[in-house]
C-alpha cells in the first residue's frame, strides 16, 4: 500500500489517508465480549496510531514526506489534527495520515474518512477493500452475486449494502462526495482509479445503477 500511495504522490496527486486499527484491535468484538463500548473504541483509536506511524515510516523510507495527525493529542509522536495545517501539508506535496478516528467513541473509521475528506475539500474517497467493488451479496459466500459498476447514495442506503456505515454515507451524500470502492490487493489499482479507469464500484449522486458479472 505504501508503494501505491508513493506512486500517486510522486505523480503530483494530493493524498490523505485514514487508517484503521482492525488488524490490532476491533472494538466491536470486545464490546460483544462484555467490554465497555467507549473503552473498546478508545483502544481501537490507539491501534490506528500504531498503523499510521508504520505507514509514515514506510513512505519516508521511500523518500515520500508524510505527516501523521491524530484526533487525540499525543505531541511526542504526532501532530494534533488541525485542518488548515493538514491542507498546508497537502499543498507542499506531503502525504497526510489521519489517525485516532474522530477522537470520539461510537464513530467508525468510515465516518472519519468522510468527515476528513469533506473538511479538506477532497475530490473523492477511495475505499480500498478486499473485494473488487460492491456486490449484490457477499461474493465470497454467494457465487451468483453480481458487482455494481455504479450506485447512487440512496441505492446503497435503501439496499442496506455494506459499503460504509450510514453516518458516513449520509455525510458523503450531503456533500456530493463520490466514493470509489476497489480491491486494495491489486498492485497499481490506486493509480488506475485516479487516472479514471473504470474499476471497482463508484457511488455518487444520480448514478445509474448497474450490475456486472
Amino acid at each position: 500500500m505504501a508503494e501505491q500511495i508513493a506512486d500517486v504522490s510522486r505523480a503530483g496527486v494530493s493524498v490523505a489517508v485514514v487508517v484503521g486499527g482492525g488488524n490490532i484491535w476491533r472494538g466491536k468484538v470486545h464490546e460483544e465480549a462484555g467490554m465497555d463500548r467507549a473503552t473498546a473504541d478508545y483502544m481501537g483509536m490507539l491501534a490506528t496510531v500504531i498503523n499510521a506511524l508504520a505507514l509514515q515510516d514506510a513512505l519516508e523510507r521511500m523518500g515520500v514526506p508524510s505527516r501523521v495527525q491524530t484526533a487525540i493529542a499525543m505531541h511526542q509522536i504526532a501532530e494534533p489534527y488541525i485542518r488548515r495545517r493538514a491542507m498546508r501539508h497537502l499543498e507542499k506535496g506531503r502525504v497526510v495520515i489521519f489517525a485516532a478516528g474522530t477522537g470520539n467513541p461510537y464513530f467508525t473509521t468510515d465516518t472519519t474518512a468522510a468527515l476528513r475528506a469533506v473538511e479538506i475539500g477532497a475530490e473523492a474517497i477511495l475505499k480500498a477493500t478486499k473485494v473488487d467493488g460492491i456486490y449484490t451479496a457477499d461474493p465470497m459466500k454467494d457465487p451468483t452475486a453480481t458487482r455494481f459498476e455504479a450506485l447512487d447514495y440512496m441505492d446503497v442506503l435503501q439496499r442496506g449494502l455494506e459499503v460504509m456505515d450510514s453516518t458516513a454515507m449520509a455525510l458523503c451524500m450531503d456533500n456530493k462526495l463520490p466514493i470509489v470502492v476497489f480491491d486494495m490487493a491489486v498492485p497499481g489499482n490506486i493509480r488506475r482509479v485516479i487516472e479514471g479507469e473504470t474499476i471497482g464500484t463508484i457511488v455518487g449522486a444520480q448514478m445509474t445503477t448497474g450490475g456486472v458479472r
